[in-house]
């Protein structure tokens, strides 16, 4: 594939969303003046989160703007404080809901009391409020959801196989388990992970969906 079709796919994937250096900072930006009078938000961790969470309603059909729900990326767990607190009952006083890595739970757990949402003391309790857990991270989910076939049919429709396959071959990473190297795959340059999160969510059976992704929306 040539790079001016590799370079208009990527594009494609990420209609609608802001990319590049600032994409982060951006996309906070936006989601918040979205949240202004919203009714409830799903809090995530980054732009990518944000992309399979909206990914996923389109499939099941649902209109998020229309129903006043609006996703937040909020830059990483070291600001879940402060977005619970925000639209929580001291703040906004919306329903909230939300993903986190499995890495993070702890700080969840804390900026949870921290906001005056209760004190969970374990994943239930924390599910219980409307906040699933991801192990280890969403893509480490939608990666095992979709299976390393599906996987590789994206990346070779993506012009990405060839490269991918440069991964698998290096020393650091030859051998490995395949679902560990496509997250580094994912995870490094081109925004290949805010592409694929919404390129896997489209591809994946509904059925088989990370339960923390399906959960989050059911919950909102």
């Amino acid at each position: 594939m040539d790079p001016a079709a590799r370079q208009e796919l990527a594009r494609s994937a990420l209609a609608g969303y802001v990319h590049g250096p600032a994409a982060a900072t951006a996309a906070t930006s936006l989601a918040l003046a979205k949240a202004d009078g919203a009714r409830a938000v799903i809090l995530v961790e980054g732009v990518s989160d944000q992309i399979a969470v909206e990914a996923l309603a389109a499939r099941r059909a649902r209109d998020l703007n229309a129903e006043g729900i609006a996703v937040v990326p909020i830059g990483g767990a070291h600001a879940t404080a402060q977005y619970l607190r925000r639209f929580g009952p001291g703040g906004a006083g919306v329903r909230m809901a939300g993903l986190c890595d499995a890495g993070e739970e702890d700080i969840l757990r804390r900026g949870l009391a921290q906001a005056g949402l209760g004190s969970p003391r374990s994943r239930a309790d924390v599910e219980r409020m409307g906040f699933h857990v991801c192990v280890a991270d969403l893509e480490d989910e939608l990666i095992r959801a979709a299976g390393i076939a599906l996987v590789e049919q994206l990346l070779d429709a993506q012009g990405d196989l060839g490269s991918f396959r440069t991964l698998q071959r290096q020393p650091a990473w030859r051998g490995r388990r395949q679902e560990d190297q496509v997250r580094r795959f994912m995870g490094a340059g081109s925004h290949r992970k805010l592409r694929y999160a919404r390129l896997i969510v489209g591809a994946v059976d509904l059925a088989r969906m990370p339960a923390p992704l399906d959960a989050v929306l059911a919950d909102v």
